[in-house]
């Protein structure tokens, strides 16, 4: 047994900066039609040690043609997703994840100290059975559902939660009522992996002075109704990023759940002091250098899967994105500066039953439409990309 002692060991070495949100699997099972029962390649009866431990490999691969104004660019097998996980119970009120990505630049934040490339290392304490703390790396408590499924599982993110920071240095507390249909967390986090100075370099805007105090707050509340057939996710984020101005974050997430169906639909809205998403100041940059102050992101996202046979599963996600700049100095101006367009349907064919492994064909169109303004004032050009994909998602569990 020693060996496995070894193994143990070795297993929790990174976990010792670690911390958790207030569902410790979140990004892990939402949107799955069917439960989970895979076999370990090591039976649990021949290894007590271990037996509450889970290892993992989040997996997506596929062979990709990618597409600029309906040419073809480029077609190439891909590996999308590969995200190492393990997680599990070490004591009766004490848990543990971990999860590092292999598909991201292992780039230490030089404000938090930690691989950029490492989404969660955290620890769990339940105070109570309806209570807990964490600490460490979290996975920021977002509203809305399109940030609680597994990476694997969203071939494109919408425009905030692509640009974000979502994985954050911090702690927070969780807390469940006794009916068990609702759940209230707070979390206060690092607003950012880097300094302000790496964060925004030569595009600092000169007039504004960093916080001493780069924290972020954010409160959320789960609900259930309707015997849990109507869900809710919903936050509220401040961020303290520099001395007058400031970051709020609001994202409202909706679950509809029948028979072979489900339903999402995600509101979210950024109110940045400072840009920090970066897309407005992106569409500026020609006539402003610096990052952008008031920039604004409103957006929808609507998810909606059929399974119409048991091995048949279908779905069509939806997603828009608004963005503006409330401190153009042209007082005539309409700050709408574009709107980017999503449209993903994907068909996934599950052939075993008691293996979570989907093999899928999908097709990813893209829509950026910039205001009249934008294109006379800042050059900027409208322009669509396709992505289609053919390709497997597996959360392959081997111990």
């Amino acid at each position: 047994m020693k060996k496995y002692y070894i193994y143990f060991l070795i297993a929790l070495f990174p976990l010792m900066v670690s911390g958790q949100t207030d569902h410790i699997e979140k990004q892990t099972s939402e949107g799955n039609l069917f439960k989970d029962t895979i076999q370990p390649i090591i039976p649990v009866s021949k290894q007590s040690l271990l037996r509450d431990i889970d290892v993992i490999f989040n997996s997506r691969m596929a062979y990709n043609s990618y597409f600029t104004d309906g040419d073809h660019d480029l077609s190439h097998y891909n590996v999308d997703q590969l995200r190492f996980e393990i997680k599990g119970k070490i004591h009766d009120k004490v848990y543990f994840r971990f999860r590092n990505r292999y598909t991201r630049d292992p780039i230490p934040g030089n404000l938090d100290n930690i691989s950029r490339s490492i989404d969660l290392a955290f620890l769990r304490i339940d105070l109570s059975k309806r209570t807990n703390i964490s600490v460490g790396k979290l996975c920021a408590d977002w509203g809305g559902y399109e940030f609680d499924f597994n990476p694997i599982d969203i071939l494109t993110y919408n425009d905030i939660i692509e640009n974000a920071d979502n994985f954050l240095v911090g702690a927070g507390i969780s807390h469940t009522l006794k009916n068990g249909n609702h759940s209230f967390s707070f979390q206060l986090l690092n607003s950012r992996t880097k300094t302000y100075e790496e964060q925004y370099g030569k595009s600092a805007p000169p007039s504004v002075t960093p916080s001493e105090y780069p924290l972020a707050m954010v409160g959320n509340w789960r609900g259930k109704f309707f015997d849990g057939k109507f869900e809710t996710t919903y936050s509220y984020s401040f961020f303290n990023e520099a001395k007058g101005a400031h970051m709020n974050y609001v994202a409202l997430g909706n679950k509809f759940a029948a028979k072979n169906f489900v339903l999402y639909y995600d509101f979210q809205y950024s109110n940045e002091g400072l840009d920090r998403l970066g897309i407005v100041s992106n569409i500026i940059s020609s006539q402003y250098p610096f990052a952008a102050k008031k920039a604004v992101y409103l957006e929808n996202w609507i998810r909606a899967e059929y399974l119409a046979t048991p091995k048949i599963n279908l779905l069509m996600t939806v997603m828009s994105s608004n963005q503006s700049w409330k401190d153009n100095p042209d007082s005539n101006a309409n700050c709408k500066l574009s709107t980017s367009y999503g449209l993903i349907p994907t068909i996934q064919y599950m052939p075993f039953k008691d293996f979570n492994i989907k093999f899928y064909l999908a097709y990813t169109a893209r829509k950026y439409d910039y205001t009249k303004y934008a294109e006379n004032t800042f050059g900027a050009k409208d322009y669509t990309t396709g992505l289609v994909s053919v390709g497997f998602i597996a959360p392959l569990l081997v111990l």
